[in-house]
This record gives C-alpha cells, sequence and structure tokens, in this order.
C-alpha cells in the first residue's frame, strides 16, 4: 500500500503494479507518471524570437505583422502586450493585445526590456 490517492474516489487504498497503480476500493488502474516527465514539464523554458528567456509577467512586442484569424484586425509590428502568462498547449504566450485577448506563439514576438 502507498499513501498515493486514487484520482477517481481519493482513496489511499492503492496497490502498486510494476507499470500501473491500482485502487483496491473502486478497481481504477491508472499510469504511474515517471519523475523525469514530470520535471520535464516543470522545466519547460520557452524563448521568444531572439532567444531570450520569457517568464510569467513579461511584456512582449509583435516582430511582425499578424492578422487575427477569424477577424479582419491586423496586430501591427512593435504592438506591445500587457504582462503575459505561459500556458501548455499550442500556443506558449497569452496576453492582451489592443484590448484583445489572445494567444500567441513565442516565435512572433520579442521580449521587451523596461
Amino acid at each position: 500500500m502507498s499513501e498515493t490517492a486514487c484520482p477517481m474516489c481519493e482513496m489511499t487504498d492503492v496497490l502498486t503494479h510494476s507499470d500501473h497503480l491500482e485502487c483496491v476500493t473502486c478497481g481504477h488502474d491508472w499510469k504511474i507518471k515517471a519523475q523525469s516527465e514530470e520535471a520535464s514539464a516543470a522545466d519547460r523554458i520557452v524563448k521568444d524570437a531572439y532567444g531570450n528567456v520569457l517568464a510569467d509577467g513579461d511584456v512582449v512586442a509583435m516582430i511582425k505583422d499578424l492578422k487575427l484569424k477569424g477577424s479582419s484586425q491586423v496586430l501591427k509590428v512593435g504592438t506591445k502586450s500587457k504582462p503575459i502568462r505561459l500556458v501548455d498547449g499550442d500556443h506558449e504566450i497569452t496576453c492582451k493585445m489592443d484590448g484583445i485577448t489572445i494567444g500567441l506563439k513565442a516565435c512572433f514576438v520579442k521580449k521587451v526590456v523596461a
């Protein structure tokens, strides 16, 4: 038995197998997440177009004009954002530019040094 809780019933009666864990109470089983996978997700580094490391709260500026998908608006070169937030997914950055919350890939922005 271990101190790991079942994600389904939250009971701590869990059996450890070689490649997965199993709950004694409800029978739910799930894969063991390797510690290296957890560490790599936490140590994710996002860099801008010029190789500067980005962090939550940085301010970025556009390096090229981008047409916003589904609208006629264009984000012009040099448009600065409000403080950014790094997220997982196909876009690394979520920020506000020109009053619109958008998701951006880091390769289209540069870090603004204040």
